[in-house]
């Protein structure tokens, strides 16, 4: 079961990347100018920055909906992506790896987004907030972007690591520690360095 939602998943994943790329490629063949975040854009669209870019501060990559947005000339609205954004995955930590994990962290630890592990959250708040977003902080909507079991799924897990009744996702990513081995110059009694 789970290899099938993992195939799922890297096949919407290929298609959303295939999407991306096209659009990047595209945009450097007309020589389009980076991205920058514009407060008259947030507060013209109504939408938080994070809608439109990777970063919620602003500036730089542009998620989907920002490219769209600025493909369409950049208009009063920011196109709603009407579709799931994790087809046929059930487990509510997979789902948080692939749509929450880029702004709270892996672990829940917080990057761009606020620390969610320890935090105390209750599931209404989570739920609300995954819905509506949070437009003060940065963080959008994604009403209408997960079914009702996948949205109970994801509540169910962030709420387990904000109560600390669930241990967060371990960090795959971990890369080993660094191991520097010196050898002297000749007539030297130390490595690098005055």
């Amino acid at each position: 079961m789970k290899q099938a939602n993992f195939v799922k998943t890297l096949q919407v994943s290929a298609l959303v990347f295939l999407a991306v790329g096209t659009i990047f490629v595209t945009g450097l063949m007309t020589k389009e100018r980076p991205a920058h975040a514009l407060p008259e854009y947030a507060a013209r669209t109504s939408e938080a920055c994070a809608t439109c870019h990777v970063n919620p501060g602003g500036g730089g990559p542009r998620t989907l909906r920002g490219l769209l947005w600025a493909a369409n000339g950049r208009p009063d609205q920011v196109p709603v992506l009407d579709m799931l954004i994790a087809p046929g995955v059930d487990d509510g930590a997979e789902l948080y790896d692939i749509s929450c994990a880029g702004c709270h962290g892996f672990a829940g630890e917080g990057l761009f987004g606020i620390a969610l592990t320890g935090s105390g959250l209750r599931e209404s708040k989570i739920r609300s907030t995954i819905e509506r977003g949070r437009e003060r902080s940065g963080m959008p909507g994604f009403e209408g972007q997960f079914s009702d079991d996948q949205l109970e799924a994801l509540v169910t897990f962030v709420a387990g690591i904000s109560s600390g009744a669930l241990d967060p996702l371990p960090n795959s990513y971990v890369l080993p520690p660094a191991e520097f081995t010196c050898n002297p110059a000749p007539g030297a009694e130390k490595c690098g360095g005055n």
